[in-house]
């Protein structure tokens, strides 16, 4: 009977419930690096999810959504430390500090969103990452308030997350509760009307939707869920810096879903766990990691163009027509 029914989920579900399995056992595991690792998997799984919304659901590229993340991080940087230099971060701060990221990285997306939902295709792209590298420039050039390219060093989470699978657990748990919150913004009328948007903006028009105000609305949901992601990071890596909001960084959540694909809910999140595995492992080898990613982009976009959920969704339709 169980077997039964869960055949008949979709195949994000499928992979969200054994991936669930997975993260919940992971700290079973001797020694603190696959905790290091399956936290930074769930945070930019997170941020890749997001980015999807943009990507995968409204049919644009977005090459500066790392801003928002950086916005995020620094929004709840800014908060911590002077707690933490006062002596005074208790779990309150620490709570508002992570949910200030989400409106002000809202606020950010609305004000770049508002400029760049007026173009699509290469040019909403290109003006996305302008928008960005105008972000990384003032975060860099601020040293007065975010310390420029030094970043804010020495964040530290409350006495209890300190604890390695006590923050990965509570990271888990915001990661999970954010992605179901996605899934639910995904199948709700609003993301339907983003399917049919992203598959015929002439027609969308026609039905008489504002085109510019879902779009808008689309990308501030992305970028307040991208700050929020931003939010976990500073205290899980200690530090922050302007890095976090350059291009290098919105490459990210770009290859993530690439590699586990666009057109289905968990393809970013397993991409995250294909990239930030491979990259930690890559990393202890060779400094060629570029390279490495590379390769893979390449091999991915030849191969398998609709990413490894496409794939793995093909043999699925394949042998439930064996079956019958």
């Amino acid at each position: 009977m169980i077997n039964g029914l869960y055949r008949k989920l979709d195949l994000s579900i499928r992979v969200l419930l054994v991936l669930a399995i997975l993260f919940l056992l992971l700290p079973l595991l001797p020694g603190r690096f696959p905790l290091v690792v399956g936290t930074e998997i769930l945070i930019l799984g997170l941020l890749a999810l997001s980015f999807n919304m943009i990507y995968g659901y409204m049919g644009q590229i977005s090459f500066g959504h790392a801003a928002f993340f950086g916005l995020g991080a620094y929004t709840s940087a800014l908060i911590l430390r002077p707690l933490i230099e006062a002596g005074q971060l208790g779990y309150l701060g620490f709570f508002l500090a992570l949910a200030a990221a989400v409106p002000i990285s809202a606020l950010g997306a609305l004000i770049v969103g508002f400029f760049c939902v007026r173009l699509t295709g290469i040019y909403f792209a290109i003006l996305s990452l302008a928008f960005g590298e105008l972000l990384f420039y003032i975060v860099f050039s601020w040293y007065s308030f975010t310390k420029g390219d030094d970043g804010i060093q020495g964040l530290m989470p409350p006495f209890v997350f300190k604890s390695g699978v006590i923050y990965y657990y509570f990271t888990f748990a915001v990661v999970g509760i954010t992605a179901l919150l996605l899934r639910k913004i995904s199948r709700s009328p609003f993301g339907y009307t983003l399917r049919m948007l992203r598959d015929n903006q002439n027609r969308t028009a026609f039905l008489g939707i504002d085109i510019r105000r879902v779009m808008l609305l689309n990308f501030v949901i992305a970028g307040a869920f991208a700050g929020l992601a931003g939010a976990l990071w500073g205290p899980f890596q200690r530090s922050v810096s302007p890095a976090l909001l350059g291009w290098h960084q919105s490459g990210v959540p770009v290859f993530m879903t690439l590699i586990g694909g666009a057109a289905h809910f968990a393809g970013p999140l397993v991409g995250s766990i294909i990239y930030t595995a491979l990259n930690a492992y890559v990393t202890q080898f060779t400094s060629y990691w570029p390279l490495t990613i590379g390769l893979i982009i390449l091999c991915v976009v030849l191969f398998l163009p609709g990413g490894l959920l496409s794939v793995i969704d093909i043999w699925v339709h394949r042998g439930r027509k064996a079956d019958t």
